[in-house]
């Protein structure tokens, strides 16, 4: 907490109160006048007669000191990121074999952070289960690198509720750049394949799975739309209400975009936002 009292009305700036203010986008200022006329400029509501100083403060911009892969970099204050909304191709490393695309999107994001600052916007949840910050980047020039990432076809939309921020442009992005093959949409590994093709050989990773849905089942946690008695869509019930009626996906063709598990000899894709199901042929009624 500071407090400084001013000799005279201008002589000390508002700069110097500023400057013990901690960085942020915006901050509030109180200022107030005594009985002897002087100006007194304090972080805290300390007098009935104080007013509150609307202070830009601008924005905070960190250096980057390192990318990891195409979604994720380490800043020079050692904070690392996770970019929110999107996720780009596996790289090789200690527990994972390299992904058709991932070293394309980390090649991308070197060149285009090398030697850039960059401005953290965040959404609802800031930090993930690993620390890692999670976050919208920004760079000094006002690109979006999340929506860049997607409109160059290195990264697919990846939503997790509650953070929806740019949702709609993240969506549209990817669907521009999937209508003109370019990036990952142009690799077989990123194809739709049929449900009934499910195997122990190629289930894991992002998938694009179709065919139509037969019936919608409910459990305790989760509301299941299946494709057969073997494959299916899992949807928590937390986020049902981002969801329409899921009685209108039955008896449809649709494509469930996302991670699929095997639990024995069932195969399950997690749905966490409709942008995750796509309808081939019908709209929903």
């Amino acid at each position: 907490m500071f407090n400084h009292k001013v000799l005279n009305k201008y002589k000390v700036s508002l700069v110097c109160v500023l400057a013990l203010l901690p960085a942020v986008v915006a901050a509030e200022v109180y200022q107030w006048i005594d009985a002897q006329g002087k100006h007194h400029y304090s972080d805290r509501h300390q007098q009935d007669n104080a007013r509150i100083l609307a202070v830009d403060v601008g924005l905070t911009y960190y250096a980057v000191e390192k990318v990891y892969d195409g979604d994720t970099i380490l800043l020079k204050n050692g904070q690392k990121v996770r970019f929110l909304g999107v996720n780009t191709p596996e790289v090789a490393g200690r527990h994972n074999d390299a992904e058709q695309g991932g070293e394309e999107a980390k090649a991308w994001l070197q060149q285009l952070l090398q030697h850039k600052k960059v401005r953290l916007e965040v959404d609802v949840e800031q930090q993930d289960k690993y620390q890692r910050t999670l976050a919208h980047v920004f760079t000094e020039d006002k690109q979006h690198v999340n929506l860049e990432l997607v409109r160059q076809g290195l990264a697919t939309v990846n939503i997790y509720p509650p953070n929806l921020k740019y949702i709609e442009a993240l969506s549209m992005a990817q669907h521009l750049a999937e209508q003109e093959r370019l990036g990952i949409w142009a690799y077989p590994d990123y194809a739709p394949q049929a449900f009934q093709s499910l195997n122990n050989k190629n289930y894991k990773g992002w998938k694009r799975i179709t065919g139509q849905i037969q019936a919608l089942k409910g459990a305790k946690k989760y509301i299941y739309l299946q494709f057969s008695d073997s494959v299916s869509l899992r949807i928590d019930r937390k986020t049902l209400d981002l969801f329409p009626t899921l009685q209108g996906y039955v008896g449809k063709n649709i494509e469930a975009r996302g991670w699929v598990s095997k639990n024995k000899d069932r195969y399950v894709l997690n749905l966490r936002h409709p942008a995750d199901l796509i309808l081939k042929h019908d709209q929903l009624e």
